[in-house]
C-alpha cells in the first residue's frame, strides 16, 4: 500500500522507470526533415510555392539577378549590401555567419563582399505570373461560376 492519500500521478512521483509520454519521433521514410517543403506532391486547391529575393528597405520583389552595382528599381537602395545577404545575421560575430575580418558598416551600403550571395526565401504563389487578373467587374463575376 502506498504512503500517499491519492494515487494519482503528481510531483512526487519517480520518472525514473516510466517511459516519457507521448509519442517517439520517427525519422521520415524518404530522409527529408520536417522542415522542407514538398513542392511536387500537392493537393490541385492547394497554391505552390516559389524562391522569391525581395529588397530589404521597401520588400519589392526583384527578378533580376544582382550584381556588384544593381540598385532597387523602387527605392534606389543598393542591392549588393549585408542587408540583402543570405549570410547576414544580427546575433551573430560582426552580424555575419561568414568569417570576416572585420565588421562591415553600414550594413545597407554596398560593399564588395566576396561571401555575399542573396537572400532568397520561400513564399506561398497567391497568382500566377502570366494571369494579369480578370479585366472588369463583371468578368471576375463570371469567372466565379465557370
Amino acid at each position: 500500500m502506498s504512503d500517499r492519500k491519492y494515487r494519482q500521478r503528481g510531483y512526487q512521483d519517480d520518472d525514473a522507470g516510466r517511459e516519457p509520454a507521448g509519442r517517439p519521433r520517427q525519422p521520415r521514410r524518404d530522409g527529408a526533415p520536417r522542415s522542407v517543403i514538398n513542392r511536387e506532391h500537392r493537393p490541385p486547391n492547394m497554391p505552390g510555392f516559389h524562391d522569391v529575393m525581395r529588397c530589404a528597405r521597401c520588400r519589392r520583389t526583384l527578378r533580376t539577378a544582382i550584381g556588384p552595382a544593381t540598385t532597387c528599381p523602387a527605392c534606389g537602395a543598393h542591392l549588393h549590401c549585408c542587408a540583402q545577404c543570405a549570410s547576414f545575421d544580427g546575433g551573430s560575430r560582426f552580424e555575419c555567419l561568414q568569417p570576416i575580418p572585420a565588421r562591415v558598416f553600414p550594413k545597407d551600403a554596398r560593399n564588395d563582399c566576396t561571401y555575399f550571395s542573396p537572400q532568397v526565401t520561400v513564399e506561398r504563389q497567391t497568382r500566377t505570373e502570366t494571369s494579369a487578373g480578370p479585366r472588369s467587374a463583371r468578368q471576375a463575376f463570371d469567372d466565379l461560376f465557370k
